[in-house]
């Protein structure tokens, strides 16, 4: 993904920095973005709540924390997934199948919920997808 994005800079002339930072410890100083967009990501990162606490950390207040991320499902998708967790983590870049990041995102004190979407898009074990928008309090 990280050549795809780095030709599409390219390819479009865009004024964008791609650097390998770990999202538990961003390099940019407070209150420095409008908004931060994670998509497809916070299933890897090993420490999703500091992680979080940087996303909140750089942006600026009211500033707007866009995602989109796969998250655990119900039924037996969620045992699928269940039983699929620890080899499709060692296959898929540590990508953990049965997270519920969105509520772990809802019960972060910095923001306030703007939306939230559960999508019932993909395929097992990647499905159900959540997309929304968190609003850093002031």
């Amino acid at each position: 993904m990280r050549r795809q994005a780095e030709e599409q800079v390219r390819t479009h002339c865009l004024n964008v920095s791609i650097d390998d930072s770990p999202a538990e410890s961003l390099p940019y100083p407070d209150n420095t973005f409008d908004v931060v967009i994670a998509s497809m990501v916070f299933c890897t990162i090993p420490d999703v709540e500091t992680a979080l606490r940087e996303v909140s950390r750089v942006l600026k207040p009211g500033g707007e924390f866009r995602f989109f991320e796969h998250v655990a499902d119900d039924g037996w998708r969620g045992r699928l997934q269940t039983v699929l967790a620890p080899l499709w983590k060692r296959l898929a870049g540590g990508c953990h199948l049965t997270r519920q990041t969105a509520s772990r995102f809802a019960a972060e004190p910095a923001f306030d919920i703007v939306e939230v979407e559960r999508l019932h898009l993909g395929v097992p074990p990647i499905r159900p997808f959540v997309r929304g928008i968190l609003r850093k309090r002031a």
